[in-house]
């Protein structure tokens, strides 16, 4: 325990191992995280995130013996902006309707002529609209949209595909209103 402490903890300037570094502090920060997000596997990302920046940024640290408090506050910091981020952009929850996931018929889509088209898109959810346009109409790349809409890629892809069902559901109601007429 006390060779730990030396590696971790000493201000005597000697160089911090990464793996001493993870065994001194992963329990701690462990339990700090999962007090923050009361989630095992939110806790175990916040840990991993935190030594993924120091891998990348601990070697700026002058004092290693600070290396403790610059790893909580890193974590403290990831765990604000992972809460601001989730704020701006709250997850949706799928409505659980079987009329959003009907598939329209093959016939249907073929008929849809492409003002038809710009016209079921204009009425989508401006969220779900600008990735699916930017996806199908300008043919960017999921890290391309992520870059210009400024958020993750995991939310791209979750727009792209929540845009899809309202169109979908958009064309089979149109179908049932061709239908009836």
């Amino acid at each position: 325990m006390a060779s730990q402490a030396s590696n971790t903890g000493s201000s005597s300037g000697q160089d911090l191992s990464f793996a001493a570094l993870v065994e001194a502090h992963y329990a701690a920060l462990y339990r700090f995280a999962m007090s923050l997000t009361r989630s095992e596997t939110d806790a175990s990302d916040l840990v991993q995130q935190t030594f993924l920046t120091w891998a990348e940024k601990g070697h700026q640290l002058a004092d290693p013996g600070k290396a403790k408090a610059w790893l909580f506050t890193t974590l403290h910091r990831q765990f604000l902006g992972a809460r601001r981020r989730s704020q701006r952009f709250p997850e949706v929850a799928l409505v659980e309707s079987g009329e959003e996931f009907v598939s329209p018929a093959p016939d249907l889509v073929r008929r849809l002529d492409a003002a038809a088209l710009m016209e079921l898109l204009s009425r989508l959810d401006e969220q779900y609209r600008t990735a699916v346009a930017l996806f199908y109409l300008e043919d960017c790349a999921y890290q391309e949209i992520a870059a210009i809409l400024g958020v993750p890629l995991g939310t791209v892809k979750s727009r792209i595909a929540r845009g899809v069902a309202q169109l979908k559901a958009m064309v089979a109601r149109r179908q049932k209103e061709e239908r009836g007429a």
